[in-house]
């Protein structure tokens, strides 16, 4: 990769990449995540075989119950599941890339969680809320849950680490996490809670993923666009400063398109931990630290952890279905304890 140069003239660092093996993850991923969305919508408690789910996509049959079943069930549960973990596999990337805390997610970092809050809220206060409104409440929560962990971080002497934004994640998560489920059982409103307590794509319908669709994929797109910008700022402020970066406005931009992608997956299948911890990892092993393949890297990776995470949580119990939360977090906490013993060791 040729070493870029910055508008003042300044010559950035070499970057360690392998950009051949993004592009393998890419096209492979893709072609990978297409049979997986086949089988998503083929498995279940009915199994429909592949050929009659090219039939409901290709040549729809209103009067066939199966074809009625894969459109309007399936489908849209499919379809959720890739968005919303392209969504928080990138938002967690954004934040490690921003922060330098190998440990920032969207879950650890309260995000998630005071998205859940403002659902709460919602549901608590205005019963006639429409989805639209739901989908912004859950942004200003997604706001005040990021505020309040870097404000109560930066109130310890020294200013803001890896370690003290962490704890204060988890201290202020559980706060709003607590209050919401007071909410819920003070108003009586724990069943309509339930689902975006545990996670799950089970009730995604059309009509939600026509509304978050566009929001997701357009900060998709500008995470992207912002990529290389993320990539001088994961070497250090300074670096990215002398190099004729604006960290600040590229720090606000970055806020803005987590916020974004958080708070659309959220309202759309509720506070699912651990995608955004586990994936850029994953993505930074295989391509590199440049976030140019980072980041389309982990939306690809994302979409596959969670509908693969779906496909686990209809079949480990039938009929029933396991909470997809509980599936990946039993992927993430040992990731989790694996990456504490590893900064501890360094």
């Amino acid at each position: 990769m040729s070493t870029p140069l910055s508008p003042n003239g300044a010559q950035a660092p070499k970057l360690r990449s392998r950009p051949v093996t993004a592009a393998l993850i890419l096209f492979g991923g893709i072609a990978a995540l297409i049979l997986s969305l086949a089988l998503s919508v083929s498995v279940g408690a009915a199994d429909i075989r592949l050929a009659t789910v090219w039939e409901a996509v290709f040549h729809f049959n209103p009067d066939l119950t199966h074809h009625q079943i894969i459109r309007e069930l399936r489908m849209p549960r499919a379809v959720a599941g890739a968005l919303v973990g392209a969504a928080f596999a990138v938002a967690g990337a954004l934040m490690q890339g921003m922060t330098r805390n190998p440990l920032a997610d969207s879950s650890l970092l309260g995000i998630n969680a005071g998205a859940s809050f403002m659902l709460a809220v919602s549901f608590a206060f205005f019963a006639d809320i429409s989805y639209l409104q739901v989908m912004f409440m859950s942004f200003a929560g997604a706001a005040v849950g990021l505020g309040l962990v870097y404000g109560v971080g930066s109130l310890a002497k020294g200013g803001l680490t890896p370690v003290r934004l962490t704890l204060a994640g988890a201290a202020v998560g559980a706060l709003l996490v607590a209050l919401a489920e007071g909410i819920a059982i003070y108003f009586h409103i724990g069943q309509d809670l339930a689902f975006w307590f545990a996670g799950g794509v089970a009730g995604v319908k059309w009509l939600q993923i026509q509304i978050i669709a566009p929001w997701v994929i357009g900060a998709l797109l500008a995470a992207i666009a912002l990529s290389r910008s993320i990539t001088l700022l994961s070497l250090g402020e300074d670096v990215a400063a002398g190099l004729g970066q604006r960290t600040g406005l590229v720090k606000a931009a970055g806020v803005i398109i987590v916020l974004l992608l958080a708070g659309a997956a959220v309202s759309a299948v509720g506070s699912v931990a651990f995608v955004g911890l586990i994936i850029p990892h994953i993505a930074r092993f295989l391509v590199g630290v440049d976030y140019r393949w980072i980041i389309p890297c982990s939306a690809v990776l994302g979409s596959l952890l969670m509908v693969f995470a779906d496909i686990g949580a209809r079949t480990v119990n039938p009929p029933f279905e396991t909470p997809i939360g509980m599936v990946i977090a039993l992927l993430g906490v040992p990731f989790f304890l694996f990456l504490i013993t590893r900064m501890r060791r360094e």
